[in-house]
């Protein structure tokens, strides 16, 4: 599955990989009030189906405002409630900083790659 969406900032895609232990859901572009609606939908999709577990690989994120930030915390929220999870892996610059000075990496767990955020979903 892939969607798309323009907004008045930006643009973004989104992909959405099935992967042995759950989806791998990757947002490119810039993800804003105006553009947050295809990771919205491809989130809610998986989380529609409990146990969730979610990789958000945000390698291709170029900016991430906090509708973007609370969406993520909402669906790990969600996530967990089923007894599932979500992590984000390989961030650029711009959107860790954000995860820092916002306190959200703190609450979701973060990987530096997606590669090494796989193998620990695998680990659990």
């Amino acid at each position: 599955m892939d969607a798309d969406t323009a907004g008045a900032n930006g643009h973004l895609t989104v992909s959405v990989q099935p992967w042995t232990r759950g989806v791998v859901i990757r947002p490119d572009g810039e993800l804003d009030h105006d553009t947050v609606g295809p990771l919205r939908e491809a989130l809610d999709a998986v989380l529609a189906e409990p146990p969730a577990r979610l990789v958000v690989d945000c390698g291709g994120l170029d900016f991430c405002d906090s509708t973007g930030l609370n969406l993520l915390i909402r669906s790990q929220a969600t996530a967990e409630a089923g007894g599932g999870r979500l992590v984000l892996a390989a961030p650029g610059e711009m959107v860790a900083r954000m995860l820092a000075v916002t306190g959200v990496g703190e609450v979701l767990q973060v990987y530096p790659t997606l590669d090494e955020a796989l193998a620990g979903q695998a680990d659990d």
